[in-house]
């Protein structure tokens, strides 16, 4: 039984430039290539419950799982291979051919894996951080994979965004340093408005909404008179916003606005609409002749 176990195990399947694969080898393999996927995992998962015990920055060990998963895989690989038989001297070939894909297309891929692994030791950009991307999507970094990354905007939408991007693009991180930014909410007034009740109005608004910063004094709401238009005052409401303001950059704007159209409302502020002042030197009669012509001539004859 164990001589056609060992036959079996012994059954050559390639032989090529040196290298015998048999069919043990290639079993040996693989459970060397599963055994690292599972120590990875556990690796993470022992970070995970590291970081729910002790309340550690879960964007390092989120970067350490993802190097260690990295590391373990490599490592699994090259043991692998060294188990089924292929000598470390073989991988110059390997990575001469490696090398010819990377010029014909393998590039793009090999950028974004590098690319990865400086957001992961850069730091610059973090799991858990809100950013606003170029083409004007905002959303909260969830995953940083070898690839891509994963963004989830506040619609509840994944965004996978390839990991060159943000290296060679400019990426907002609404949620670096200071979480706090100053956003200007525009409106418009008439002409003749009462300037105390207006400023009133507008601060009443920017108090009512709960993203307002109200715990410095010196970001404290401010009404701009920004131009004086054709046919109304042209205003802004200049407000500093708190943390809670960064990740929800569309709900910001718009509970601003509604809040500024109560404020003017109870104040009897009302919204401008253009005007215009036609002025005609002639009104024509009906059929089309001029008012002018069509209007009775002074008879001079008495008779």
């Amino acid at each position: 039984m164990l001589d056609r176990l060992n036959g079996f195990l012994d059954l050559q399947l390639l032989h090529a430039g040196g290298v015998t694969l048999t069919l043990g080898a290639l079993i040996a393999a693989v459970i060397v290539l599963i055994l690292a996927v599972v120590v990875s995992r556990l690796i993470a998962y022992g970070l995970k419950r590291y970081a729910s015990r002790y309340q550690s920055n879960e964007s390092t060990l989120y970067t350490l799982s993802r190097v260690a998963h990295y590391t373990v895989l490599v490592a699994g690989v090259l043991v692998a291979l060294s188990v089924a038989g292929i000598p470390f001297s073989k991988f110059a070939i390997f990575a001469g051919a490696v090398g010819v894909g990377l010029g014909f297309g393998l590039q793009q891929i090999f950028s974004n894996f590098v690319s990865g692994l400086i957001i992961l030791f850069d730091r610059s950009l973090k799991v858990g951080d809100f950013i606003q991307l170029p083409n004007g999507v905002h959303g909260e970094v969830r995953d940083i994979h070898i690839r891509c990354t994963r963004v989830t905007t506040t619609d509840n939408i994944d965004v996978l965004i390839p990991n060159a991007k943000f290296i060679t693009e400019n990426v907002v991180n609404l949620t670096w340093g200071d979480p706090s930014r100053r956003i200007h909410v525009p409106f418009r007034v008439r002409y003749g408005a009462d300037r105390d009740t207006l400023r009133k109005a507008a601060l009443e608004a920017a108090a009512s909404v709960r993203y307002t910063l109200t715990d410095q004094p010196a970001r404290a709401p401010q009404l701009w008179i920004t131009a004086f238009g054709e046919s109304s005052i042209e205003c802004a409401l200049v407000v500093w916003l708190n943390a809670d303001a960064a990740r929800v950059y569309r709900v910001v704007m718009a509970t601003y606005n509604w809040a500024l159209y109560t404020a003017l409302e109870k104040y009897g502020l009302d919204y401008p609409f253009p005007q215009r002042e036609l002025h005609l030197k002639a009104w024509p009669a009906a059929g089309g002749t001029n008012a002018a012509d069509a209007a009775p001539a002074e008879d001079s004859d008495p008779r």
